[in-house]
């Protein structure tokens, strides 16, 4: 008869076992293996059981856990189902969670306040690529950090995104012997020092500027002294309805030039990526500046499609302002590299090209709809209004056809 075994997933405090109520030191006691980092391990120099050191991969520990038959407590920092490794783990064992308090609760009460209404985020592990986009606006934003992106990197980033509406509270080793915490503004926060355990809060000062979808052409930084390679306003607004963006989508936006449409794609889908190519190098320069006016952070390379492509993750949604000679070739290549229920938008101001595309788009098996913009904007002459047109714009959409259901 095989007896029941128990596996528990504790959560530690960086002050050791003060942080632990009796029952689970009762637990870690009475267990015969004790899994955990080096850190909370040392906490138990007298441990009688067999110790399991969590190094490298998860997905080894896994494998040895899943065969274990004795009473086993995993440790691990804070609330481990917070950025911490008990997601992974309770996807695939059978344990028992039993959280301590995550590291933001905790620099929030050293704060001294609430923080049901913060925006909580990760830069520890992961890129900070795509952050301005996700946190503008915030009025509150917790982000764990790591020695990479340190709060130091984080002030440089803020900085160079003009968020300056942002002060921060940093707070250090909490609940350890070198416990710290203070506020400081984006310059301190650059040159200052800190321990790598340690958590930023950001809090708003002022209300910065924010756009609405739609944002005027005249805000854009343009080519001159020829103005106007830019997706107009009203078309940019029904190419990115078109689009069919979510929070998360990756997006491509092929010919950016200004990058209006991949500034107003990536505000729609703060959580996911944008990725866009552009052959004129001084079209990209005016690019690199309005992401940096907007607030959006994309990736952006000095390319004439298709080349570059290579380089960019799968996309859910493709916009196409402007191609050179390669179109059939560039279509064939969107459309194979589209995911899933994903949406290509292209935007043709001439007939033949409006037909090279619909052929492009027929012969890789996708359906399409046309958009005919003809749009007119009021001006005023002498007391009176007048309407001065709008270049005619074929607005194409492309999907795979088992998505059309009529």
């Amino acid at each position: 008869m095989t007896l029941h075994r128990s596996m528990k997933l504790i959560g530690i405090g960086d002050n050791g076992l003060a942080s632990l109520l009796p029952q689970y030191l009762q637990w870690i006691e009475d267990c015969e293996v004790l899994v955990g980092g080096e850190r909370v391990l040392d906490f138990f120099p007298d441990f009688r059981g067999e110790k399991i050191l969590i190094k490298g991969g998860l997905s080894t520990l896994v494998e040895r856990l899943s065969e274990e038959t004795r009473n086993t407590v995993i440790l691990a920092s804070g609330d481990p189902l917070f950025y911490g490794i008990g997601g992974y783990l309770a996807k695939k064992l059978q344990i028992e969670v039993y959280p301590y308090m995550s590291s933001v609760q905790l620099a929030f009460a050293k704060m001294g306040e609430s923080w049901q209404d913060a925006y909580v985020t990760s830069i520890h592990g992961r890129p900070m690529k795509g952050l301005a986009q996700r946190i503008d606006g915030k009025k509150k934003v917790a982000l764990l950090t790591d020695a990479e992106n340190s709060p130091n990197a984080l002030a440089q980033y803020l900085k160079h995104f003009g968020m300056t509406e942002y002060r921060a509270f940093v707070a250090e080793n909490l609940q350890g012997e070198n416990e710290k915490s203070g506020w400081y503004s984006l310059d301190e926060m650059e040159v200052t020092h800190f321990s790598p355990l340690n958590v930023v809060i950001l809090k708003q000062t002022i209300a910065p500027k924010r756009y609405t979808l739609g944002i005027d052409d005249e805000e854009f930084s343009q080519r001159k002294p020829d103005k106007g390679l830019i997706t107009k306003k009203e078309i940019r607004v029904l190419s990115l309805q078109a689009m069919q963006l979510q929070q998360d989508s990756i997006i491509w936006d092929i010919g950016t030039c200004t990058g209006s449409m991949a500034i107003e794609a990536g505000k729609l889908a703060p959580e996911g990526q944008v990725f866009a190519v552009e052959k004129n190098a001084p079209d990209l320069e005016n690019c690199l500046q309005n992401q940096q006016k907007f607030r959006v952070d994309m990736t952006a390379i000095h390319s004439k499609a298709p080349e570059g492509l290579d380089s960019f993750p799968d996309p859910d949604a493709i916009f196409i302002g402007g191609t050179g000679g390669e179109m059939v070739e560039l279509l064939q290549l969107c459309c194979q590299r589209l995911k899933q229920n994903g949406r290509i938008v292209l935007n043709a101001a001439t007939i033949e090209n409006l037909y090279k595309a619909v052929e492009a788009f027929k012969a890789c098996g996708f359906a399409v709809d046309i958009l005919q913009a003809q749009l007119a904007r009021s001006k005023p002459i002498l007391d009176m209004t007048r309407f001065v047109p709008l270049n005619p714009i074929y607005i194409i959409s492309a999907y795979r056809k088992e998505e059309n259901y009529e």
